[in-house]
């Protein structure tokens, strides 16, 4: 049965192509949408590109049956139209007190319903609280997920721990080349290029990672960057992703206080001779899609709450070296020379992204079309770095399965040029990570 999909603002302004996901059913904008939409059409940002980019689509599809039954898709059974506000049903204002954007489209979803079929009309919403508002007024809901992770309790971790590894292959790892076939390890495992490896046998182990381009598992050892030493197996891996000239684009997941930003930044600075510059940036998460320009003050103050963590960060490695050092002092001297740029992900907009090492943090609170504008634009020579916690999301319309790192991770894992490692052991205090556990 062919159905009706009534889109809300959200939908679009997370995803511009989304009326091309609906296959050969029919889509209603509500003309409050296109109001909306009004709205975001200037600024930097994704979401602005986003409005923008769907109003030139829509424009394009425009004729007189637009507004009387609905245009065609080229190459489909479907149809798209655009439905005018409508008066206000009984039903509605019984039960909404305020009518705000948010009512009247719903007022039109409602109406359509009554007309076609409660059973046909699905309302397409990214915003939890206005499909609740939807049901409860019998209306058919839906959330918009066309990129997203299905099972994340399986979501790949990038690691691996192999048992009973005889002991001349431990003989081989710890001499040069440092490396060993996998067919030696005894058993038949599959790996993913870049995977890490834990390989035991009694009281022995190694680190590794699994080289794809060789075929071998080839030894890995704790490395010092800045002053910065890995405390546990997981940082090590991560560590040795970021700082491998081989590997193009890492992501480490995992929670607060797991030292995820204080690596990629002191590898960063290990590797900064390689690269023109260092960009670390992570995404502003505004209230109600308002831009920053609501906070008050200058650009500087409303922006310092949102990167205050990653010049924090800085400050942990300047303060691994007494204040004479040289080398902590290079820290505030490449900031000063903007050989270190920190800025919110939408400043990076127009930047040239060649031979630049970039550390995007808390990317879960991107969209998947968020990353992959931001990997698509890396030139020549650039490293990116992901971090973040895919289950410590800020932002409104983005959950454990939809945002931007988990859907790197599930895509990218076994391409050659990607590594990922989970950090699963909080290592900023014995206070953080008991709270961690038992709150």
């Amino acid at each position: 049965m062919k159905k009706i999909f009534i889109l809300d603002t959200n939908v679009i302004l997370h995803d511009s192509g989304c009326i091309h996901q609906f296959k050969d059913n029919d889509i209603y904008i509500p003309i409050t949408v296109i109001e909306e939409l009004d709205k975001f059409k200037k600024g930097n940002n994704v979401i602005n590109a986003n409005a923008r980019d769907f109003l030139r689509t829509l424009d394009a599809l425009s004729s007189d049956k637009m507004l009387n039954g609905g245009v065609p898709f080229p190459n489909g059974e479907g149809s798209i139209a655009i439905r005018l506000d409508t008066a206000l049903d009984p039903i509605i204002k019984e039960n909404f007190n305020d009518i705000t954007p948010d009512i009247r489209i719903l007022n039109i979803a409602y109406s359509i319903a009554k007309k076609k079929d409660f059973n046909k009309v699905i309302f397409v919403t990214k915003d939890v609280n206005l499909r609740l508002k939807a049901r409860s007024i019998g209306l058919k809901t839906e959330n918009y997920n066309s990129q997203f992770v299905e099972n994340i309790s399986d979501m790949y971790t990038g690691l691996k721990v192999v048992e009973n590894i005889a002991s001349d292959v431990f003989d081989d790892l710890y001499q040069k080349p440092y490396e060993a076939p996998t067919n030696r390890l005894g058993q038949d495992l599959e790996f993913y290029s870049n995977e890490n490896v834990i390989l035991k046998n009694g009281s022995k182990s190694a680190l590794a990672f699994f080289d794809g381009n060789t075929q071998t598992v080839k030894l890995i050892q704790p490395r010092i960057c800045y002053g910065i030493k890995p405390r546990n197996s997981e940082q090590t891996f991560a560590l040795n992703a970021m700082l491998n000239p081989d590997i193009s684009l890492v992501t480490v997941s995992g929670k607060a206080g797991t030292g995820k930003t204080l690596l990629a930044l002191a590898a960063a600075l290990a590797k900064k001779q390689f690269y023109r510059q260092i960009f670390i940036a992570r995404p502003v998460v505004p209230l109600s899609n308002k831009d920053l320009g609501f906070l008050p003050g200058d650009v500087a103050s409303k922006l310092d709450p949102y990167m205050q963590p990653l010049y924090d960060n800085l400050s942990v490695i300047q303060n691994h070296f007494n204040e004479h050092n040289s080398t902590g002092k290079k820290i505030k001297e490449l900031i000063e020379e903007e050989k270190i740029v920190i800025t919110p992900i939408s400043y990076i907009r127009g930047r040239s992204i060649v031979r630049v090492f970039f550390i995007v943090d808390e990317a879960q609170n991107l969209t998947p079309h968020e990353v992959k504008t931001i990997i698509t634009r890396a030139g020549e020579g650039t490293k990116i770095i992901f971090t973040g916690d895919i289950f410590q999301i800020d932002h409104p319309y983005l959950d454990s399965q939809t945002n931007g790192l988990a859907y790197i991770i599930e895509k990218m894992k076994g391409q050659k040029l990607y590594a990922h490692i989970n950090l699963e052991k909080g290592e900023r205090s014995e206070l953080a990570e008991l709270a961690s556990k038992i709150l």
